[in-house]
């Protein structure tokens, strides 16, 4: 987009501030760009116009007269928006994909006016004013803390200014000197796609011509030219290797007895087949016997020392028991409260080079300032320090007790203490007024209020005054934020609800919900004013080091690591290169802001009965087996058709996944196969849209269903999709990402569909997404293999009245198990997205207290979160979910603090199909995921082509 001119109704100071003594006096109109790099790089870093007020600088130039032609008098918010939309947006999003090609030395001139700290190597943020009435290449140099620095001299800025505001590159900067008294030496370092895709060609071009430098990537082309030779020849030398340790067996055998040895030990490693499903006293000893033995989380844990190591942990000091707690707190939540005392009330570094705390410390030289270690960044005066932090301990150590003991602490401390506002999913709000009952003295109880519904009550700070304790949900408080109407007035917001107070603390339970940092939650919940800001989670990692950034911004990291551009600049981009300073970096930011610790950690001592976990192979029938390969045949065909396309074809993609999807479900129950699928499908193909009707409606969130459970990224953000939708084009979408897209362009962004308004975007059928359609035409008397294979294990509990959790992530798979359950005489309850806040507490209150509930149906998606089933000590898995750490959670809801009996898992699996792939998958999965250093790639194809190489497999399962 071409920088707007300095022509208009603008009133502007005349100030030049981009001149030195070598460069010319005049402007000059930035040149057209080539038409051969018109292919813009995803999202760069944001070069706005707008000058924070945070100038710590005593200039004798003034501030105020510099910067006053950004925002004159007259200027009006169209215009305003003009100047922001020709420069490139500051999130950093999808930066730490790309590639480094080279550095610019350069110099910020205008020194002269800047009075703040700078160092060698600090991190500089690099602003375009396409507005500036002198120049309109003018680039700026900020600190982290938005204070101006000066500008880059004009003939610089004339080549850099097309590549910012054209997104062919990102650029950031670094000081490479001390600041003189009119200028400072910098180095710019410019930033690309893949250099061997078109546009990373014609950037290539493009900077050669410009005469700007690519030593990065030449050196980088020549690191990977030897690597590839050296991983030649390691092939070489092991092949060499193998071929000579043949011919010594074949020579040490050749009066032996052949290989028979080596086919007798393969065999003990055949499937072993299920038992008749016919036995009317199913016995658990043959059912083990018939099952595999199986630990899924048999993973490297490489990175799972990111925070302090288990000695660290294990001599933390421990806190003294809040009288007001009547149950007795173990050793580590003691330690666990003298933590987050600490972190609520962090000290200022001492003058140690070692007392650094939240990564700032003692400027070497300058009384009284401080530098952030990340950034190098320096600033004057007390650095602010977040006051709050991250609990990551393992699911089932005790989190929500740790957090009710810090009230009790601080309210015993200061009676002044005011209100906590607890966050949490709608499926754990009771939970939190349960424990707070539960671990609390009846003369230490506080005062509990649930905000949440539609018809809540509007209150103001003074209501919310009278309690100690806010409980409420994400969507709650995303919708006081934005309401459906569009965003409040900040006077407005202010008045009333949840943004009127000043709260002690917030804390986030099953906080990684908001990891997505463009989310509508993740704007919500930072936008709540609070001295205290807390984090729980167990995963604060999930797919990339941008979910813990989220996090970090939340409690109020500081010191420019708040900024996402920065963020991946010191970290995120440094880690996936290897370099040893990141990690160590990496380390010490988990150090400072986060406590984790593991259930197998030795000091820990839970003492938790032993789970054992098996798999439990099912042999389809003959019936069964003929309708799975018939979807078998189908997948293939469309994989085939769909490689042999041409790039776009992403109907070809979508019909896949939904075929695979039908292929799992096959496995269960041949029933939840839709049908009305296939004619959602059918329009989509022949006109490219549908018309909505509750029939397709019930289609598209099918489809979309598919998409969240295949881990689809949302095309727009690339990250995974947050607040999911699907458009009556069959594309699926971030909600926010698609809204604001629908809103101003009112087109598809990937098939250029018109989409009117927001009644073209159909959400899940609930926040879990389970189906609330009921399918009348379903027979729930009819049986499947999977089905017999679970009724054999639960009759072989049913005289010990062991209770068992069957997870399924398919609703109508558990009506037809619900019937079958009516039919022998079970009692049972069930929990699932579909039900109210009260059906579900009904439902675990059954579990728990009523000892003729033997069994729990439970959705998989909705009791992966936040639930204590320690009632239940048996679980049975009936489907593969794609992400393994929802399994994974799902069982820490039953093996966890609080459980006193042996705890067995069942994961069914169909033989010969592609369930069984899956868990190879998943172990894998969860390798990636405990190596927190790995990130998942940000660009949409090479994401779509590690999806494919996994339906490959998946699809030759078997074959």
């Amino acid at each position: 987009m071409a920088a707007p001119t300095s022509d208009g109704k603008r009133k502007r100071v005349d100030v030049d501030l981009t001149d030195d003594d070598h460069a010319a006096r005049h402007a000059r109109p930035s040149p057209a760009p080539p038409t051969s790099c018109r292919a813009p790089i995803n999202r760069t870093s944001s070069y706005n116009a707008v000058a924070r007020s945070n100038d710590l600088s005593g200039s004798t130039h003034s501030h105020a007269e510099r910067t006053a032609w950004l925002a004159a008098p007259d200027e009006d918010e169209e215009d305003v928006d003009e100047i922001l939309g020709s420069t490139q947006d500051n999130t950093g999003e999808g930066t730490d994909q790309l590639q480094h090609y080279g550095d610019v030395e350069t110099k910020i001139v205008g020194c002269q006016y800047y009075r703040g700290f700078a160092s060698p190597g600090e991190v500089i943020l690099i602003r375009r004013e396409p507005g500036n009435p002198y120049d309109s290449n003018a680039i700026r140099i900020d600190n982290v803390g938005q204070t101006q620095i000066g500008h880059i001299p004009r003939r610089m800025a004339e080549k850099l200014a097309q590549y910012i505001d054209n997104r062919w590159a990102h650029v950031e900067g670094k000081l490479a000197g001390s600041v003189g008294q009119f200028d400072c030496p910098i180095r710019v370092a410019m930033y690309g796609p893949d250099p061997a895709s078109d546009e990373g060609q014609r950037l290539v071009a493009k900077m050669k011509a410009d005469r700007l430098p690519i030593r990065a990537l030449q050196e980088a082309e020549r690191a990977e030219k030897q690597c590839e030779k050296d991983r030649q020849a390691a092939a070489k030398a092991r092949e060499r290797e193998a071929k000579r340790r043949r011919a010594e067996a074949l020579r040490a055998a050749s009066g032996g007895k052949g290989d028979r040895g080596v086919t007798n030990a393969s065999s003990q490693y055949a499937n072993q087949s299920t038992p008749d499903g016919d036995s009317t006293q199913p016995v658990m000893d043959d059912i083990l016997e018939a099952s595999q033995r199986f630990n899924p989380r048999e993973a490297s844990q490489t990175a799972e020392q990111l925070g302090a190591n288990e000695a660290a942990l294990k001599d933390m000091p421990m806190a003294t028991q809040p009288n007001g707690i009547k149950t007795r707190m173990l050793p580590y939540q003691l330690q666990a409260l003298h933590w987050l005392l600490q972190q609520e009330s962090p000290p200022m570094p001492g003058a140690a080079e070692s007392e650094a705390v939240q990564l700032w410390r003692q400027h070497d030289t300058k009384q009284g300032a401080y530098t952030n270690l990340a950034t190098s960044y320096s600033a004057q005066g007390a650095p602010p320090l977040a006051s709050g932090g991250i609990l990551a301990d393992d699911m089932g150590l005790g989190k929500t007790l740790e957090m009710i003991s810090l009230l009790l602490a601080c309210t015993a401390a200061d009676a002044s203490t005011s209100t906590t506002l607890i966050v949490a999913p709608l499926s754990v709000m009771s939970n939190w007024s349960d424990q707070i009952k539960r671990h609390i003295k009846q003369s230490h109880a506080l005062r509990v209020y649930t905000y949440h519904g539609v018809g809540r009550v509007s209150m103001k700070a003074t209501d919310f005054a009278e309690y100690d304790v806010v409980i409420t949900t994400y969507g709650t408080l995303a919708s006081d934020y934005i309401p459906r109407k569009g965003k409040k007035p900040v006077s407005e917001l202010r008045a009333n609800g949840l943004y009127s107070v000043n709260w002690r603390r917030i804390i986030l339970d099953e906080g990684h919900a908001v990891r997505n940092p463009q989310s509508k939650g993740a704007a919500a919940v930072t936008a709540v004013k609070a001295k205290s800001r807390w984090v729980l989670t167990g995963t604060p990692i999930i797919n990339s080091l941008r979910d813990l950034y989220s996090l970090l911004r939340f409690i109020g990291i500081s010191g420019g690591l708040e900024t996402l551009e920065v963020f991946n600049s010191v970290l995120v981009r440094p880690l996936k290169n290897g370099s040893p300073e990141a990690s160590v970096l990496l380390r010490a930011i988990m150090i400072a802001f986060t406590l984790r610790r593991k259930k197998e950690m030795d000091f820990i001592n839970l003492d938790l009965p032993p789970l054992e976990e098996y798999k439990h192979m099912v042999d389809l029938t003959a019936k069964e087996r003929e309708r799975y390969e018939a979807f078998t045949k189908e997948a293939q065909g469309m994989l085939q058709k769909f490689q042999k396309a041409e790039a776009g074809t992403s109907q070809a993609y979508q019909s896949l996944l939904e075929i695979l999807l039908r292929m799992r479900q096959c496995c269960n129950h041949w029933q939840l196969c839709p049908e009305r699928v296939h004619s959602v499908m059918k329009q989509l193909d022949e006109q490219g849209i549908v018309t909505l009707n509750e029939e397709t409606k019930k289609g598209l969130q099918h489809i979309l269903q598919v998409r969240i459970e295949s881990q689809e990224d949302c095309p727009i953000c690339l990250e995974p999709l947050h607040e999911p939708m699907i458009t009556l084009c069959g594309h699926a979408f971030g909600g926010e990402c698609i809204s604001k897209v629908v809103e101003t362009q009112h087109k598809c962004p990937m098939c250029r569909a018109v989409l009117e308004d927001e009644s073209s975007l159909v959400s899940p059928a609930n926040e879990c997404g389970d189906d609330v359609h009921k399918d009348d035409n379903m027979d729930l008397n009819a049986s499947s293999s999977k089905l017999e294979s679970m009724m054999s294990i639960l009759g072989a509990t049913k005289e010990k009245k062991e209770k068992t959790i069957i997870f399924s992530q398919w609703t109508r798979f558990l009506d037809i198990v619900e019937a079958r359950l009516d039919r022998d005489g079970y009692r049972y309850c069930r929990i699932d997205g579909t039900m109210s806040a009260q059906e579900r507490d009904a439902a675990l209150h059954a579990l728990e207290n009523d000892s003729g509930t033997t069994v729990m149906l439970a959705s998989l998606g909705v009791c992966a979160v936040g639930l204590n089933l320690t009632a239940a000590n048996q679980i049975i898995l009936s489907d593969s979910w794609w992400a393994p750490a929802i399994e994974d959670q799902a069982v820490d809801r039953v093996h966890r603090l609080g459980q006193t009996k042996a705890c067995r898992v069942f994961r069914l699996v169909a033989e010969k199909t592609i369930e069984d792939q899956v868990l190879t998958i998943q172990q894998e999965k969860r390798k990636l995921m405990r190596l927190a250093f790995g990130e998942k790639s940000g660009k949409r194809d090479q994401v779509k082509q590690g999806r494919l190489a996994d339906i490959q497999r998946l699809l030759n399962a078997g074959a």
